[in-house]
């Protein structure tokens, strides 16, 4: 058995792409994955320094490291009305000096933001679920939320100022690439893509097949959400893109480097 490193976020959508991989429920067992969970932007830093050999990474951290990583077709996190928002505490509107949480220099989340408004400036970087209280106990003004700050920014006092997947949309007309699955592209690695692309897309369709059976591993890694929340968080985030990007998917990449390349 080939056992490979992957790594992935704690976020439904990723547990729930991922469980049946893990859990031997696809592939014929010539594979074996030790897996490793943090947040994107850990992984995104991690990939820098090319420590896993399949891992997931923001859109924007991939554009970075493609000499190094190869794009997977599946696995990824792309869509329509599923982009970053700017949120603030109610009331309160952008200025050229508010002081805005951005969920990491590497994310696609950021590359939106400056390719949306270049001249906001003021930025700190934060861990993406200290963002909404940080706005709510001011320490920032404002901030750019990402996963499950869509269905909840509200409960911290926020209102949306902007949907940057709104904005993109009408820009390009593709979906937004949020974020994307790589396989390290050294000699060892490399090799084996074509059979990780095709048992991620075994494990999202096991997982649509199945939906019941990946329930108490999302759970395991997001204890404190609720189901409302991590159902709505799979149904916006996994979808036919996750299966398979394809060609629509592939130019959204291209475009985002292209619309935001002063952010790269």
């Amino acid at each position: 058995m080939t056992e490979l490193s992957l790594a992935f976020s704690p976020c439904p959508n990723d547990t729930f792409i991922f469980h049946a991989l893990l859990h031997g429920l696809v592939g014929d067992g010539s594979y074996g994955f030790k897996p490793f969970i943090d947040d994107v932007e850990t992984l995104n830093t991690a990939a820098f320094e090319k420590r896993f050999q399949v891992t997931k990474l923001s859109a924007g951290a991939w554009l970075r490291l493609k000499d190094d990583y190869e794009l997977l077709d599946s696995g990824g996190a792309l869509g329509f009305g599923c982009g970053p928002l700017v949120v603030a505490a109610a009331g309160k509107k952008l200025t050229p000096e508010s002081r805005i949480a951005v969920p990491g220099l590497n994310t696609t989340a950021l590359m939106l933001f400056k390719g949306w408004n270049p001249a906001l400036k003021n930025l700190a970087e934060e861990r993406f679920d200290r963002i909404m209280p940080g706005i709510r106990d001011g320490k920032y003004d404002a901030g750019l939320v990402i996963h499950e700050g869509r269905f909840i920014y509200k409960d911290f006092g926020c209102e949306k100022l902007a949907d940057l997947g709104e904005w993109w949309e009408k820009e390009t007309g593709c979906p937004v690439p949020l974020g994307c699955i790589a396989v390290r592209k050294d000699a060892g690695t490399i090799k084996h893509a074509p059979a990780i692309d095709k048992l991620i897309r075994e494990s999202v369709k096991h997982a649509f097949a199945h939906p019941e059976k990946p329930r108490e591993f999302i759970r395991a890694n997001a204890p404190g959400m609720s189901d409302a929340v991590t159902d709505a968080h799979i149904k916006l985030y996994v979808n036919d893109f996750s299966v398979s990007m394809g060609e629509k998917g592939r130019e959204a990449f291209r475009l985002l480097e292209k619309k935001c390349a002063a952010a790269l």
